[in-house]
This record gives structure tokens, C-alpha cells and sequence, in this order.
């Protein structure tokens, strides 16, 4: 079909406005027709509000271009693409906690990609059609600053990809400064259930488990490696240490976990691994949990639930001692180099 002359001017004068309006919305940082898209169960947020020239003093350039002028970092070349450290990742304007290193996954966009917010509310959604297109923007609940998109292409449980910008977020690694922030009050659970790989990486997947670590307790060789303990000579079981949040998971919710990870009827063995370094062992951290887990064992010792006697020790923690970096988040690291799931232990990377 021809275009008139006049048409053809009113297409250009369209377009011309068009382009004069996604520049307006870029230089306001937070123009454009953005309706937010509410939800329910918002925790409070202390809303920061701040001068563009403030913010500037306070940002890189970089930072200052994606998070208050709405740029975006070019994909796979941000700090935490390819980041699986245990912790919390908050906004790098304010510091407001936005996502779990539980919630992070690799989507493949060259972005770092979350199912969920830490809480609700801690990301607002906007609607942003800029660049002729209809997408949902995220910008950071306390400071309005932009992080990222959020898409509907997640994996399950909640099916959301929450798209971030590397540069927008700041890290926390797990531990008392991470547990503060969120106003958690995390403990600590210690377990022996077989080879480390396959538990930890059960563990790690459980809801309310804050992070986990591979690594050997029980024994009396002090900082022992890999290789001393798979000859069976130091004492140690190859354990996991779980923190989780109590008010998510409780540790009885754990300890019932555990015993379905693995054969607590085997002694000093699970499957074809052999050795006391593969014992069932549950290392208790105080009274409370040694009560817990002794009446989840004697609850299925008397219902037969194994067909056979439940040979786990219950013992107090002792000192623990962490893994070789190799072997943390095994199956995870594995999972992502080669796209293969194997869904337990004994394979090569």
C-alpha cells in the first residue's frame, strides 16, 4: 500500500515524538508511562529519597548510568553472572536486600538471574514500554533505583526470572552481617548421611536453608584433606553444615530430611561407598536439637519405617572443617558445565 505525502509526515512525526519521549524518560531516570504493579503482603521499607546530584556523589559513573538513568550492562560481563557464594545480594545504591544466593540460578541470558525477592515488596514493578516493547522494569523498593526486568520464564516454583544488572547489586557473604540484614536469627545443623555431594546438594535446595558447606567432622586428624579421609584412617565422616532460618524451617523438618536422603540402616557405608567416613551421623548443636533428633529416630525406629534397625549416631558437633573449594556445590558446579544433571555422587566433573 502507498503512503500519502501527508501520511508519510504524520508517520515521521510519530516516530519523532516517540524518540523525544524515551529521551525525556531517560534523562528523568524514572519518567515514561510507569504504572506500578502492586502486590500484597509488602513488608515495610524505609523509602530513601535523595537528589540526583546526591546519588551521583555516591555512585561510579557506571553504576549511576544503570541504576538512576536506567542503562544496562552488556550480558556476560558483570561480577556476578556466574557468582554462587552463599549470601545476600542487596541494592548497590542503598543497600536494601533484594535476593538470596538460594534463589539465584543461571538462566543463560548473561544476567544474574533470581526466582524470588527475599521478602515481598523488596522489588516494585513497573510497567516500561520503552524501546517499543512491553516489559515489566524492577527498581529497588527503598531507593526507587532501576536493577533489572522481571519476566514470566522462570523456573518453577514461581516461574519468575527476575533479570538484575550485575553493577545494581551489592553482595553480602552468608553469615552475621547477611542474617542482620534480613532480621534473621539463623542456627546452625550438622549432618552425616554418606557422600557430601548429594547431600549437600539436597539441603542446599531446601526451602528456609540459608547455605550449606561440605566438609569433615567427627575425627581427630586436625585439617584433614580430601585424600586422608577417604583412606578411612582419620575418624572424620564426610558432613554437611546447613544454616538455615528457623522461622522458614524448623530443625526437626531438617532432621526429617536427612533421613530420607539416604539408608540410615547401613552401617559405615550408603550404597556402593564403603568406609566409616560414609557413617549416618547426626551432630547435634545443643540440648534442644539432641532431643529433637533422638525422638524423630525413636519415632521411626517404632513405626519400621526401614524394615531394619536405624543405625544413625546422635552426638554433639565437634569441630568442623570445611572441604576443598572443588567440592562445594559439586553436582551445582557440575549441572552448570555440562548441562547434566546425574543426581548423585561418584562421577567426574
Amino acid at each position: 500500500m502507498r503512503l500519502s505525502q501527508s501520511q508519510k509526515i504524520s508517520l515521521l512525526i510519530v516516530f519523532s515524538l516517540s524518540l523525544l519521549a524515551w529521551s525525556l524518560y531517560s534523562l528523568a531516570g524514572r519518567g515514561g508511562d510507569a504504572s506500578v504493579l502492586t502486590e500484597e503482603g509488602k513488608r515495610m521499607i524505609k523509602k530513601i529519597v535523595k537528589t540526583e546530584e546526591e546519588w551521583k556523589s555516591l555512585l561510579t559513573a557506571k553504576q549511576y548510568r544503570v541504576l538512576r538513568q536506567k542503562g544496562t550492562e552488556r550480558a556476560f560481563t558483570g561480577t556476578y553472572n556466574d557468582h554462587y557464594e552463599p549470601g545476600l545480594y542487596a541494592c548497590a545504591a542503598c543497600g536494601n536486600p533484594l535476593f538470596s544466593s538460594e534463589m539465584k540460578y543461571d538462566h543463560g541470558t548473561g544476567w544474574p538471574s533470581f526466582t524470588d525477592v527475599v521478602w515481598p515488596g523488596a522489588v516494585e514493578l513497573f510497567e516500561d514500554r520503552s524501546f517499543m516493547m512491553n516489559r515489566t522494569e524492577g527498581r529497588c523498593a527503598a531507593c526507587g533505583s532501576q536493577l533489572g526486568h522481571v519476566f514470566d520464564d522462570g523456573p518453577p516454583p514461581t516461574g519468575r526470572h527476575y533479570c538484575i544488572n550485575p553493577v545494581s547489586l551489592g553482595f553480602k557473604p552468608a553469615g552475621k552481617e547477611a542474617d542482620a540484614a534480613l532480621g534473621i536469627k539463623a542456627e546452625t545443623a550438622t549432618f552425616a548421611a554418606g557422600c557430601f555431594w548429594g547431600v549437600e546438594d539436597n539441603f542446599r535446595r531446601a526451602p528456609g536453608v540459608l547455605s550449606t558447606e561440605a566438609g569433615y567432622t567427627g575425627g581427630k586428624t586436625k585439617n584433614p584433606t580430601y585424600k586422608q579421609v577417604c583412606s578411612d584412617k582419620t575418624g572424620h565422616a564426610e558432613a554437611v553444615r546447613v544454616v538455615f532460618d528457623p522461622a522458614r524451617v524448623s530443625y526437626e523438618e531438617l532432621v526429617r530430611l536427612f533421613f530420607k536422603l539416604h539408608d540410615p540402616t547401613q552401617l559405615n557405608r550408603q550404597g556402593p561407598d564403603f568406609g566409616t567416613q560414609y557413617r549416618s551421623i547426626v551432630f547435634t548443636h545443643g540440648r534442644d536439637q539432641d532431643e529433637t533428633a533422638r525422638r524423630v529416630k525413636s519415632e521411626l525406629e517404632r513405626s519400621g519405617a526401614f524394615g531394619s534397625p536405624i543405625v544413625t549416631e546422635i552426638v554433639p558437633a565437634p569441630e568442623f572443617y570445611p572441604a576443598e573449594e572443588e567440592h562445594q556445590q559439586y553436582l551445582e558446579k557440575k549441572r552448570r558445565r555440562t548441562g547434566v544433571d546425574s543426581g548423585g555422587c561418584g562421577t567426574a566433573f
